[in-house]
């Protein structure tokens, strides 16, 4: 083992959190290093091929975990610098306010949060000007007050969307512009620019940025923050342990295997971990010793628990007229996040997802439910294709959760009913109003209007939850600054530490968090 060199700050993971804490602290002069346990994303033709990406999973890690009765799956995870912000869909939502507090389900209640919506707003404001998110702040009725507008005015529908939010609008309700973050400069039709870094293309949804234009956490912040001297990265280095002084209360160095095989040892005077909700979990647990044998910032018993990552379903629907649409990622409609007039609980959000093409309906047709036409071919089937991504919460379960074996392997426990009466709901309000929003049920299919697909255990891209925060040691991991209660010197600022999950995409809330705990762990450094 190398000798330990020695840090200001240690941080564990590039994505959404450790990748926007490396590049708050960036500018401080203290020594940082990142470790990353992949490398960098190959720049190749196979980023935008959708049967490479998406039927091939040719970037996904290889590797299986195991369900709660002992089954493998391959879990949707990345390891590269950025985590899996390279592979996200850049919906940078806020929380709601009412999402921080107490809110009753149907089937539980999701718990308040240690912090306010207006503690986390000034952040929320940052995090968007600094992932350069493209919205209107005004336009959902369900959005909390906002201190400052999105810095980007919104991506412009183009004609099929528009056509569908005139629709909605007619109805009653209130699409708005879905906040995304890509790095374009549009014309006064709405197209890209010459200079614009983001060409509109249909390739915003699930894959990476060849032309580094999506707003990913290596383009934004991680590239950035090397510039500064101080500043380092490792990747191919897979942090195996984290050792603890004899007293047990802080970490004193991080054991990492790299990738040419030897194990290297790191010392820090904080030590922050981001590396997704599962593996960080894992990484605490993994790092019991005498004063912790349970893992590390466990004396609650709640590492590895309260798992979450959301009730979704992907619903493409089939227009009677052709969709020509490519950048279809910009409408979102929150009417019944809430609630609606014939149900008391809150049902969730709706989205658009990226342009279906031929090769991704090929892909997933075995496990869509609903009859697909023999005698239409897919080519046909995603030109007429309007794609859709409802999102219902999934409360905090102590069963739903990660643990390990005794050979290290990672199990994870889910039930994939957990509070879905919303989901279902939130479904049907949309069916119902396919008809009038230019879907006709037997113009294309004959037996189908819709075809859907609930996610399996596998889809973790919305982790979240298994190192929460709160006031109290008895019941919580980390203290409001995502500090572990049991250790001096260690924070965990990926979605690990959420409460609750909302009914929103996680990633904005990460990324103002990690520049809220940022400024703490400057202040505590100086």
């Amino acid at each position: 083992m190398r000798d330990a060199r020695h840090y200001d700050v240690i941080i564990i993971g590039t994505g959404a959190g450790g990748g926007t804490l490396a590049h708050r602290l960036a500018p401080s002069g203290k020594r940082i290093l990142i470790l990353e346990r992949g490398d960098y994303l190959p720049r190749e033709r196979d980023n935008w091929d959708s049967t490479a990406v998406f039927v091939k999973g040719k970037y996904r890690a290889p590797e299986f975990w195991y369900d709660k009765h002992g089954n493998q799956f391959p879990p949707e995870v990345n390891y590269y610098v950025g985590g899996n912000t390279k592979f996200y869909g850049a919906a940078l939502f806020r929380l709601r306010p009412e999402d921080f507090g107490e809110l009753r389900h149907h089937d539980g209640v999701s718990p308040a949060w240690p912090l306010r919506y207006e503690d986390l707003e000034p952040y929320y404001t940052q995090a968007e000007h600094l992932y350069l998110v493209h919205g209107r702040h005004g336009e959902d009725p369900t959005e909390g007050p906002t201190s400052a507008q999105y810095a980007y005015e919104p991506v412009q529908h183009e004609p099929r969307i528009q056509q569908l939010s005139d629709d909605l609008e007619k109805q009653g309700l209130h699409p708005f512009h879905l906040p995304i973050g890509v790095n374009l400069t549009q014309d006064d039709r709405g197209r890209a620019t010459h200079d614009s870094v983001c060409i509109r293309c249909d390739r915003v949804d699930g894959f990476p940025c060849l032309l580094g234009a999506k707003s990913d956490a290596q383009v934004i912040c991680v590239d950035p923050a090397l510039r500064h001297d101080n500043v380092e990265l490792v990747t191919g280095a897979e942090v195996r342990r984290l050792v603890t002084d004899p007293a047990g209360r802080s970490v004193t160095s991080v054991v990492a295997a790299l990738r040419d095989g030897s194990t290297a040892e790191f010392g820090a005077d904080i030590v922050v971990v981001a590396c997704g909700a599962v593996n960080s979990a894992v990484l605490l647990l993994r790092s019991a010793g005498d004063r912790h044998p349970n893992g590390l910032a466990n004396s609650s018993g709640v590492v590895g628990r309260h798992y979450m990552r959301h009730n979704n379903l992907a619903l493409m629907a089939v227009s009677r007229e052709p969709n020509d649409t490519r950048f279809q990622k910009t409408l979102a409609l929150h009417d019944w996040y809430l609630g609606s007039d014939d149900w008391d609980y809150p049902l969730g959000g709706i989205q658009m997802l990226g342009k279906s093409d031929s090769d991704q309906i090929h892909g997933e047709a075995p496990r869509w439910a609903g009859a697909v036409s023999p005698d239409m071919p897919f080519e046909v089937l995603a030109h007429h294709a309007v794609d859709f991504w409802l999102c219902g919460e999934d409360l905090p379960a102590p069963d739903n959760r990660v643990t390990l074996d005794r050979d290290g392997a990672v199990h994870l426990a889910l039930d994939e009913k957990n509070n879905i009466a919303g989901l279902r709901r939130l479904r049907h309000k949309l069916q119902t109003m396919l008809g009038h929003l230019g879907m006709h049920e037997h113009h294309l299919l004959p037996h189908s209007i819709y075809l859907h697909k609930g996610m399996p255990i596998g889809a973790t891209a919305h982790q979240a939850g298994t190192v929460r925060f709160g006031s109290d040691p008895a019941s919580s991991a980390l203290d409001v600054n995502c500090k572990a209660h049991d250790l001096d010197n260690l924070y965990v600022v990926d979605t690990s530490f959420f409460p609750s999950i909302g009914a929103v995409n996680p990633s904005l809330t990460a990324i103002a968090n990690a520049l809220r705990v940022g400024d703490h762990i400057a202040e505590r450094l100086q």
